[in-house]
């Protein structure tokens, strides 16, 4: 069976192994082992926290086989983003140029350095390994981050917000960095890359200019892959558009990646779930699909299984409630899948 839990520091040598796997691009995890350690040490504090606002936590999640104990993906939440640490994206705006002598109207667009997410939750992270792909892992993954949110929405801002990785060569070099980024950092895209992940980012605010630039200056490769996902990043992208997630011209700064965002508690995930009351079964008379979180922080633990589903409660077997760490008379977060 597949779990996904909050992380612990013990996961240190399988989150390296993660972030490895991951590849160029993936900003997010393209850090050192130390810097990964760190993340873990806050992720515990974050669990274990008594919280009434959405501070700079981030909550780490791993998703583990039951079975064999391996860590196959992992995924996290930032409760809010863009308050110490900036949230640099590209706004892509419109422009309309007019003018009676020449007799030209037309429109162009530019895009203008903005932090204008601080605040927002961020989801981001989720990466699955070659071994845990095509068993539905990713979207189990994926969806638990909102019922997370939904155990406690004080802890998270009112917007979530998830940043989508752009088109990158397979060599891992970006087009877009490369046409509109390296002309001010006088670095390459990894090199880039790490540094947004490891630092406070104000040297993104010494070197990227305060002016619009203008689209129609960049060349055709690069205009092409603005708002434009990653090929891996497809299938992630539809899941976020089944939550309510939209795309409103932001974009990365380094690779052109689409940034989308939906209120949080519309996130489907979470609007559609509700607690109830545990109850055990062997048998079940009309099992249903869904997703079942222990709806706390503490020892926070979510599954995928067939479950008997009553207006308060879930019949569920006993591999699930060891899995859930969960007894009978407990309480607990539903998904139903339609």
């Amino acid at each position: 069976m597949l779990v996904v839990r909050a992380a612990r520091r013990d996961d240190i040598d399988a989150f390296v192994a993660l972030a490895k796997g991951a590849g160029t691009g993936f900003t997010s995890l393209a850090l050192e082992r130390d810097d990964l350690a760190e993340r873990l040490d806050k992720s515990v504090a974050a669990y274990e926290r008594e919280a009434e606002e959405p501070g700079e936590e981030v909550y780490q999640l791993m998703l583990e086989d039951t079975e064999s104990g391996a860590v196959l993906g992992c995924a996290a939440v930032k409760a809010a983003v863009g308050l110490s640490k900036p949230y640099y994206d590209f706004k892509i705006v419109t422009l309309a140029q007019s003018s009676r002598t020449a007799q030209r109207r037309f429109d162009m667009d530019v895009m203008l350095l903005v932090n204008d997410f601080a605040g927002c939750t961020e989801v981001g992270s989720l990466f699955v390994s070659d071994a845990a792909r095509g068993t539905g892992a990713g979207r189990l993954i994926a969806q638990t981050r909102y019922l997370l949110m939904a155990a406690d929405f004080r802890r998270f801002g009112e917007r979530v917000l998830a940043e989508l990785r752009g088109v990158v060569r397979e060599d891992g070099s970006s087009p877009f960095f490369d046409a509109v980024t390296r002309h001010f950092f006088r670095m390459t895209f990894d090199e880039a890359d790490r540094m947004s992940a490891a630092s406070d980012n104000q040297f993104i605010l010494d070197l990227m200019p305060k002016h619009p630039i203008y689209v129609d200056l960049l060349s055709p490769e690069a205009k092409k892959v603005i708002g434009v996902t990653h090929e891996l990043g497809v299938g992630a992208r539809r899941l976020l558009e089944w939550e309510g997630f939209t795309y409103d011209r932001y974009i990365d700064i380094f690779d052109g990646g689409p940034l989308m965002s939906v209120p949080t508690r519309q996130a489907r995930s979470a609007r559609e779930s509700r607690q109830v009351t545990v109850r055990g079964a062997r048998a079940f008379d009309d099992p249903k699909p869904v997703i079942v979180t222990t709806d706390r922080f503490s020892d926070f633990r979510s599954i995928q299984t067939q479950a008997d589903v009553g207006a308060d409660a879930v019949a569920l077997g006993p591999d699930d409630l060891r899995a859930l760490n969960l007894t009978e008379g407990e309480r607990a977060r539903i998904w139903v899948r339609d």
